[in-house]
């Protein structure tokens, strides 16, 4: 909902800052008091192109910001999200727009900057205007298949399921025929490939280990020497080791004769201990870099053709494993022939019948809801002064080359203005009151359905009066109750229904004209009707016609 609009220097308004609510505003004013300026205000906040004759003359620029209640589903926080572009939860959205006189624009979401295509996708999804020059909304055939479905509350979700594992289908067909295809021409390379890497058997790490080991073996190799001369001087009959235990025995015959023998001897057995834990870790070592020439000479055979055979295939090592199961599986895939494909052919016509059971369904819910929507619209069309009009949703079968997840049917809104006449789109036949009058038709039928948080009609009463006029306010109002609307309009019997009710104003010092804007309280607003209804000389008549006017509403 559009709560608030601040304007500085647009054309003719010099500095306006306004407050809107909920339910249906009214904006009046005489003809050329500037209702346009306020819309093509509104327009550049919501990312129409910027205009410099918007600035108004003698202004360095002009400005407008936009103000927002949205809710926390709201699909304009989707988009903010989407940009990169924050917003805290509860927090009003604004939005900021300036135009320079010499040229160049500048945009801001929440004081963030942000694109002007940005803002046009932001002011779609938050305000809906609807006036004679209206291309957007109920008038894009593009959106008219999503807002019958909406309206006939249809469910697409099995048709997307549908249409998506059928998809899959058909790129798993395609890729295993390519594959197939490929595979065939290579397949003397495919069977030679595989019989080699069978042969080799390489294992997942295997290069690593085979590495590590040989590169511990050569350093044995180095260290073999030093290993045996060290194991020499301690090992054996003439050994370090054999010497101690010697002496050790002899002083145990003598410790008892002195205290120093027998601290002599506590020496001895404690080297006779470390030099048995010497031993043991030098036999340890010598266990560890055993030096095995033939095994040695057999991993660098390994290690040679591994790499070989890597660097041939374009892979690590370590993937040459994985390389040959891959291959293996080409090979089966070719060898199978065309019972895989066979299978995947099954698979894509198995899936292409389920996708259209579920989109005939579609297009038949469709059809039913298209009749109750063009009953819903024929209904609005008499009191709209349309009876002559004829409204119908016409769905239709595309091409299957266009086929989606929302099904095989194209929509759109068409009409006959007069008895006889063919359908055509809306925006080809009708005139401008009357393309007004079929918008708001179209919006009471789809209202509940809902649409934008704020909507905004251009002289939708334009060329008609009295009970048509009272018709338009009555729907109107009607829409008022499920969404935020404001109309600009010259009929006493619309204005008359509002909640919220702004004169617009134009006034001039003899040098400079300005146009203005302000509330109405409960008598201005009558005033101001009775204005309408009487034209300049307001009378106590056309006073005592609004005072029923706004009894009656």
């Amino acid at each position: 909902m559009l709560t608030g609009l601040v304007i500085r220097d647009v054309v003719l308004i010099e500095a306006l800052e306004l407050e809107f609510g909920p339910g249906l505003g009214a904006l009046t004013g005489e003809t050329g008091a500037g209702k346009s300026i306020l819309l093509d205000a509104l327009g550049l906040a919501l990312g129409v192109r910027a205009d410099t004759g918007l600035v108004r003359q003698g202004a360095a620029q002009a400005s407008v910001a936009a103000t927002f209640e949205v809710p926390a589903d709201h699909p304009a926080l989707a988009l903010l999200a989407g940009g990169d572009l924050d917003h805290e939860a509860g927090e009003p959205l604004v939005i900021r727009r300036s135009v320079r006189a010499d040229g160049g624009s500048r945009a801001f979401v929440n004081d963030q900057p942000a694109s002007a295509a940005l803002l046009r996708t932001l002011g779609a999804a938050l305000v809906e205007i609807h006036g004679q020059h209206d291309d957007r909304g109920l008038l894009n055939a593009r959106g008219h298949r999503a807002l019958l479905d909406t309206f006939g509350r249809i469910d697409t979700g099995p048709a997307a399921a549908a249409h998506k594992r059928w998809r899959a289908a058909e790129d798993a067909l395609a890729s295993a025929s390519a594959d197939l295809e490929n595979a065939a021409r290579d397949r003397a390379w495919l069977e030679h490939a595989v019989a080699e890497l069978t042969a080799a058997s390489p294992e997942p790490g295997e290069e690593a280990l085979l590495a590590e080991e040989r590169a511990t073996m050569q350093k044995g190799a180095r260290l073999a020497e030093e290993l045996e001369t060290a194991g020499a001087l301690l090992e054996g009959s003439q050994g370090g080791l054999a010497q101690l235990r010697q002496a050790a025995r002899r002083l145990d015959r003598l410790a008892s004769e002195h205290d120093t023998l027998a601290q002599a001897l506590a020496a001895v057995d404690r080297a006779v201990i470390e030099a048995s834990e010497a031993e043991d870790h030098l036999a340890a070592a010598r266990a560890a870099f055993a030096y095995d020439p033939a095994r040695l000479d057999a991993m660098e055979t390994r290690l040679f053709d591994l790499r070989a055979l890597a660097r041939k295939h374009r892979v690590e090592p370590d993937e040459l494993a994985a390389l040959a199961q891959e291959l293996a599986a080409r090979l089966a895939r070719i060898e199978a022939g065309g019972e895989g494909l066979a299978a995947l052919q099954r698979e894509v016509t198995s899936a292409r019948t389920s996708y259209l059971e579920q989109a005939d369904m579609v297009s038949a819910a469709r059809g039913a809801a298209a009749g109750r929507l063009d009953a819903a619209v024929a209904a609005e069309l008499g009191p709209l002064k349309l009876d002559a009009a004829r409204f119908r949703t016409r769905v239709e079968l595309v091409p299957d080359n266009v086929w989606g997840p929302d099904g095989r049917d194209r929509v759109e809104f068409e009409i006959s203005t007069n008895p006889g006449a063919p359908f055509a789109p809306l925006v080809k036949i009708a005139s401008g009151g009357e393309l007004s009058r079929f918008i708001l038709a179209l919006k009471v039928a789809l209202a509940e359905e809902g649409g934008a948080g704020t909507m905004i009609f251009d002289e939708v009463d334009r060329g008609v009066g009295g009970a048509v006029a009272a018709a338009i306010g009555d729907r109107l109002a009607r829409l008022a109750q499920t969404a935020q609307i404001l109309v600009v309009t010259h009929s006493p019997q619309v204005a008359a229904r509002a909640d919220r009710h702004w004169l617009i104003a134009k006034r001039s010092d003899g040098l400079v004209a300005r146009t203005g804007i302000h509330r109405l309280d409960s008598s201005e607003r009558r005033e101001e009707i009775a204005r309408m209804l009487s034209g300049a000389e307001v009378t106590d008549e056309a006073r005592a016609q609004a005072e029923r006017l706004l009894a009656a509403a």
